[in-house]
């Protein structure tokens, strides 16, 4: 599922594109298991359809036309005004909700939304008032919350706005750090099968397997190539008992995204299940490759340690970080403050002084705050140096 917050974001005219994961050969991809495979089972509700999720309710409609369209606004001025509707007390006056993943007339009516339901949402309303909006996704986020507190999420969505042939991205939060590779425009049947995998791991965690499958099924209709959508049908089948088919699903999963951590983590869980401990070793190996590879995995780690209080692990965790993305400026950030937990206050202050320029010139209150740290380390310098 993914993760967002409740502050919204518009990110001024920035183009950013993420390797999209699609199978290493030219095959077609494969398609979603039959239904006259899976047990019997108690008919399942139908899922709503493309349709009825992205229908706009006549009320909100009217409000679309009567403050966003019909005064004849400029394009940059409909999208602002299209947030204000969306957001305002005397509009939508829409909150954040992790748990919101719902259909447009949901949305309207509860005023609620996590980031797809939002996305959805206002790229629907975008395209009705004639602006060129798309959903985008990326494949790894880290987001931070409160001062040292930090999600780690595999996936997550935005709305891309086109101004004049460049791409500004509208987000929920504004402290997300996207992975190197940025927002990837995304179909609209790839976006729909984010919504039906999300209700599916709702379900599935409520512990409804039948409503869960038809969900995970949905998705894979919509996009056969949706690795999230194989991997969750994996999960099912495992907990059900179905350990053949669970196979088969992470198998096609690792097909389409042989590197897929999610994937490689419950594969390789599978084979240690089945008694095949050679496989599990070697996608074990694998994923090991993997995560050492990953930056976010290892500052995951490196936050991991450093709330455990082993920073000298920590400052290893955050180094390997930013050796592979050195121009995050919240990794060396964590670097800094790990260094400073123990006690090196010289590269702290290298580290928080490289966190601050590469902040970014629209970072103004980001940048203070880094400075008024690296003001602080100054000062402990100075009284460990009179102590001494």
């Amino acid at each position: 599922m993914s993760v967002c917050r409740s502050t919204l974001l518009l990110r001024g005219l920035i183009a950013m594109g993420l390797a999209v994961a699609m199978p290493a050969t030219s095959a077609e991809p494969p398609a979603p298991p039959p239904a006259a495979a899976i047990a019997p089972a108690p008919a399942p509700a139908p899922p709503p359809s493309p349709a009825q999720i992205l229908a706009i309710p006549p009320p909100l409609q009217a409000l679309l036309q009567q403050r966003v369209i019909a005064p004849g606004y400029a394009r940059e001025q409909r999208i602002e005004r299209l947030v204000h509707l969306i957001f305002d007390d005397d509009g939508m006056a829409l909150t954040y909700d992790p748990y919101a993943t719902q259909t447009l007339t949901e949305t309207w009516q509860n005023h609620r939304a996590n980031c797809l339901s939002f996305t959805l949402l206002f790229v629907t309303l975008a395209r009705a008032a004639g602006i060129d909006a798309r959903v985008q996704e990326v494949a790894q986020v880290v987001t931070w919350y409160q001062d040292q507190g930090v999600i780690y999420s595999v996936g997550h969505v935005n709305a891309g706005v086109n101004i004049n042939g460049r791409i500004a991205v509208v987000d929920l939060d504004r402290n997300v750090l996207y992975d190197r590779y940025g927002p990837q425009p995304v179909s609209p049947a790839r976006a729909l099968a984010h919504f039906y995998n999300n209700r599916g791991a709702m379900h599935m965690t409520d512990g409804d397997a039948v409503q869960a499958r038809a969900y995970f099924q949905a998705a894979l209709a919509q996009d056969a190539a949706f690795v999230s959508g194989w991997n969750n049908l994996g999960v099912l089948d495992a907990r059900s008992g179905n350990l053949a088919q669970a196979e088969h699903d992470y198998r096609i999963a690792l097909q389409l995204k042989p590197r897929n951590a999610p994937s490689l983590t419950n594969a390789a869980a599978l084979y240690r299940r089945l008694g095949d401990s050679r496989q599990a070793t070697l996608l074990a190996n694998r994923l090991q490759q993997v995560q050492r590879d990953d930056p976010f995995v290892q500052f995951r780690l490196g936050n991991a340690a450093e709330q455990r209080h082993d920073y000298a692990a920590a400052i290893r965790y955050y180094r390997r970080a930013v050796a592979l993305y050195e121009t995050a400026h919240q990794f060396h950030f964590g670097l800094a403050r790990a260094y400073f937990l123990a006690g090196d206050n010289r590269r702290a202050s290298r580290e928080m002084a490289r966190a601050r320029d590469l902040a970014g010139d629209d970072a103004g209150a980001l940048k203070a705050r880094y400075q008024a740290k690296m003001e602080s380390l100054a000062r402990w310098r100075q009284h460990d140096a009179a102590a001494n």
